[in-house]
């Protein structure tokens, strides 16, 4: 026996609020066009106003606008409830227009209503907001130092090109909708939404009900967040579904104005639909949530930065459709009919014409995803090297530093993760973002010159980190002599990126070598106005000033190194040296004292030291430290005549 299918008394309304929100969330996307135009002609401007900015905080310990603004709304929609992302999203703006305009030919979305892919947008927010900063303790990073970051310049910097840009809002915005159902994005992948829903069961503001209502439906109908309104109202006196984003449709289309927004007893202990319900709301079986739990996360782990392109809430999406297509082609398999949007795919264990050509679409989809998987896996391959490589990537970029050396068995992992880009490039539609610098660095590491030169001018042709590899070209010129030629890439490298202060390092380094130190000081004195201060930029100028002569300018500069980086071995030492020439042998001797403490198995300082100790006469003192010197290292040619002079007696 069936039940009766009740048919509608009256024709459900309009709502009176859809307009209202479409001219607020214009609004929204015109104040977004504002900001953009203020970057635009100003060239700095408040740091973007988007909740994905406050994974900063995890990652770096900024604080920025998006920080401000994210913490607000959640603070907002524990009082309110969820209204952000009803009102004032973008993405939930594109969804509600591609939903009416599949409505104007027809289609309506069916929600997919899967209980396991429900929690995916909190484990997306995990993943983006807190664990980052669980990578970091891990590493042993330090959490006591926040930056304010609250304007910028590079205003785009974190934002895809328009090109990925626009295909994430048609994954996220279109096909989320047209294969998962209206909000299916905001069901099944937003990170943002999984605190506001957790936050939202909080708020004593929510939509209520009154004795009026008389169960007829139109409130869940007109539901674009596919809450079962007239469900939760009826069970608990109010929505208590986390999903409601308060566009007040329901209350609007109400026809006996039962419904209203307002303030009651909150919602904690309600759990949504009763029990005999669950079915009705959760209607998949475990095997069909299976595979779509083992699809999603297939489909991220393959999507997820492919070619370095593809940014984490595309990937999300695209996970989220891929998961429903595998749902299909698992039906195909399962059961003997199957339907899809009005198309019937199979009928009494038959495959019709549209389902031949779906199977045939999944055969394509399945090879795409399947490239796709080759190709990340290549690409991990060679990240895993280039996790070798960050060993030696300061001593890389640092001028003063002596050229890495990688042992052979790391050798071997460097050549693997080479091979392994290659084979990407090869077998890639595209060249992956980043790829030919990576490269470059490996086969600098590997002593081959010329394909690291190649693969530097590669990334350089494309705009992929151009001050990076400036450096690159910078420091293979330096080191085949050619100051000219490496002066002139590391001032390329500094017009690339200002905000990076070892080209500024390098540059002076080579003018000084060069002999020309005038300019080599210039370079480290707007280095030091750029940056602010920082030792080893004050080290390396008072080096400049040494070799100019102007010793007590040099004796400043060591002074400040040391004073900022107590544990600056190389400055206090050059600073005691400074201090030994112009006389000031107490200061001298106490920087030495000090140097000897950081480093007592160094001989050559203990020399130095001796030295000092005997100009000011304390033989005795000097004599201990040239005989440690002499312990450290039997024979040392400056520690035995020294001690040799010591010996002689001293003339009345």
């Amino acid at each position: 026996m069936s039940l009766p299918i009740v048919q509608p008394t009256r024709p459900i309304r309009r709502s009176r609020t859809t307009r209202w929100r479409a001219a607020v969330l214009v609004l929204v996307h015109l104040l977004v066009a504002a900001h953009i135009t203020h970057w635009l002609v100003s060239g700095r401007t408040v740091t973007p106003v988007e909740p994905s900015e406050a994974a900063a905080l995890a990652r770096s310990g900024v604080v920025n606008a998006g920080l401000v603004f994210f913490a607000v709304a959640i603070v907002l929609t524990a009082i309110f409830g969820r209204f952000f992302c009803g009102w004032a999203c973008h993405l939930v703006a594109l969804q509600d227009l591609s939903r009416s305009l599949l409505a104007r030919f027809g289609r309506r979305p069916k929600p997919l209503r899967s209980r396991l892919l429900r929690w995916v947008p909190a484990a997306a927010f995990l993943y983006a907001f807190l664990w980052p900063a669980v990578v970091r303790w891990w590493r042993g990073d330090s959490f006591g130092h926040l930056e304010r970051e609250f304007t910028t310049s590079e205003f785009w910097a974190t934002f895809p090109g328009w090109t990925i840009g626009i295909l994430t809002f048609l994954v996220c915005g279109v096909l989320a909708i047209y294969f998962l159902g209206a909000k299916g994005f905001c069901t099944y992948a937003c990170p943002y939404g999984a605190i506001f829903a957790a936050v939202e069961r909080l708020s004593p503001m929510r939509i209520r009900v009154t004795d009026a209502c008389e169960g007829c439906g139109h409130c869940t109908a007109t539901c674009t967040s596919n809450v079962r309104v007239h469900e939760e109202v009826r069970d608990f006196g109010m929505v208590v579904d986390s999903g409601c984003m308060k566009c007040l449709d329901c209350v609007s289309v109400c026809p006996n104005d039962a419904l209203y927004y307002g303030v009651g007893r909150l919602p904690l202990g309600a759990v949504g639909s009763p029990r005999g319900r669950t079915m009705t709301r959760f209607p998949l079986g475990w095997a069909e949530e299976a595979v779509l739990g083992v699809a999603f996360v297939a489909g991220f782990l393959v999507f997820r930065g492919l070619y370095g392109y593809v940014p984490f809430l595309m990937a999300l999406g695209v996970a989220g459709v891929l998961s429903y297509l595998s749902l299909l082609t698992y039906r195909m398999a399962a059961h003997p009919n199957v339907a899809f949007k009005g198309w019937r795919l199979k009928a009494g264990g038959s495959i019709r014409r549209a389902g031949a050509l779906f199977l045939g679409a999944m055969v394509l989809v399945a090879a795409l995803w399947g490239h796709g998987a080759v190709v990340r896996y290549h690409i991990h391959l060679g990240d895993a090297s280039m996790a070798v490589a960050a060993r030696w990537q300061g001593a890389i970029f640092d001028l003063a530093a002596a050229r890495p050396r990688p042992p052979a068995g790391d050798r071997d992992g460097l050549a693997k993760g080479l091979g392994a880009y290659a084979a990407a490039e090869r077998i890639g539609w595209v060249d992956s973002l980043g790829a030919a610098a990576r490269m470059a660095v490996l086969h600098y590491l590997l002593g081959q010159d010329d394909e690291a030169m190649r693969e530097a001018r590669r990334s350089i042709d494309k705009s992929e980190l151009p001050g990076r590899m400036h450096q690159l070209l910078g420091r293979l010129a330096f080191e085949r002599g050619d100051l000219a030629a490496a002066a002139s890439e590391l001032e390329r490298a500094i017009a690339a990126d200002r905000h990076d202060r070892r080209p500024h390092a390098s540059l002076g380094i080579v003018l000084a070598r060069a002999g020309d130190l005038a300019r080599a000081r210039d370079v480290f004195r707007d280095a030091l106005r750029t940056f602010g201060e920082d030792p080893d930029l004050e080290y390396d100028l008072g080096l400049v000033e040494a070799w100019d002569g102007r010793l007590e300018e040099a004796a400043e500069r060591f002074s400040r190194a040391v004073a900022g980086r107590p544990d600056h071995l190389a400055a206090r030492e050059n600073l005691a040296g400074v201090l030994a020439l112009l006389g000031r042998l107490s200061e001298a001797s106490e920087h030495y004292r000090a140097a000897v403490e950081q480093s007592p198995d160094d001989p050559t300082t203990r020399v130095l030291f001796a030295r000092v100790l005997l100009e000011q006469g304390r033989r005795d003192q000097a004599a201990a430290q040239l005989d440690a010197a002499l312990t450290l290292q039997p024979g040392l040619p400056e520690a035995t005549a020294l001690r040799r002079e010591l010996e002689r007696p001293v003339a009345d």
